[in-house]
């Protein structure tokens, strides 16, 4: 049996409500005189069964604290917990594991193989790990991403909106503790965006889904359960049961306040 084949995902143990938390999260880039904080400090908690939105200006941090909080980045200093696993005692192999096994993620750019159709997508995860889907939670995630008639197809036989949601039940089919969402409707147009988001909602309320989805869009954040407003990569604000009016008015204020303090600097 080779090194990998007998690593298995550590026990998750999670605390009651909590799928992920930041405690203390700081991420810097550059030497010197140029270095650049992308997180500050933060310390977050993410609901289990929750859809949740990270919003806040260009450079706020918001990528930077998704990739950290799905193991794909390492912090400089600070905590990432999944559950109640702390992920800066992983190795390697433990880590490639958990974000195999433990966390889904969809990416902007789709990141389908295009010699593979929608199916052979949707399932390369659990075929890289030399597993089959459930067949009843295979059929569900497919019900919910409606999109039966298209499996044969290969992406470029799909529009956007249907590469996104094959992409969508990629992250989901190994019943992943959590999914993180980077700018998922980034790239498509209003309608395809919108069958996209409504895919993500329903497998929260339907299927008790965790998500987390970096958005710049207020009517991509009005369809989830809360918004967390970063800015200078700190947490500076959060709405529960936002609406799109409500995520634009609290943006209208951060885009404010990044304006003044750069022309108090200046």
């Amino acid at each position: 049996m080779s090194d990998t084949a007998a690593v298995t995902a550590p026990a998750i143990d999670s605390r009651p409500g909590v799928a992920a938390r930041a405690v203390g999260l700081r991420k810097f880039y550059g030497l010197g005189d140029a270095v650049v904080a992308a997180l500050d400090g933060v310390t977050i908690d993410f609901v289990a069964g929750e859809f949740t939105a990270v919003m806040g200006p260009s450079g706020s941090g918001k990528s930077t604290l998704m990739h950290c909080m799905a193991a794909l980045d390492t912090a400089n200093g600070g905590e990432v917990f999944l559950g109640d696993q702390q992920l800066s005692g992983l190795g390697d192999k433990q880590l490639t594991v958990l974000r195999r096994d433990k966390i889904g993620f969809v990416f902007q750019a789709y990141n389908l193989v295009p010699t593979l159709t929608a199916q052979e997508n949707i399932e390369l995860p659990l075929s890289i790990a030399g597993r089959r889907p459930d067949p009843a939670w295979f059929d569900q995630v497919i019900d919910t991403i409606g999109l039966r008639d298209r499996l044969k197809h290969r992406p470029n036989e799909l529009s956007g909106g249907q590469q996104q949601r094959v992409a969508c039940a990629r992250a989901l089919v190994s019943r992943p503790e959590i999914v993180f969402a980077d700018e998922p409707t980034g790239n498509l147009d209003s309608a395809s965006g919108a069958e996209v988001l409504g895919f993500l909602r329903r497998s929260v309320d339907d299927h008790q889904q965790t998500i987390v989805m970096v958005t710049h869009d207020p009517i991509a954040a009005g369809y989830t359960d809360r918004v967390v407003f970063l800015d200078d990569g700190v947490v500076v604000d959060e709405l529960r049961a936002p609406t799109a009016d409500a995520v634009l008015e609290k943006m209208k204020v951060l885009s404010a306040r990044t304006v003044a303090g750069t022309a108090a600097g200046t």
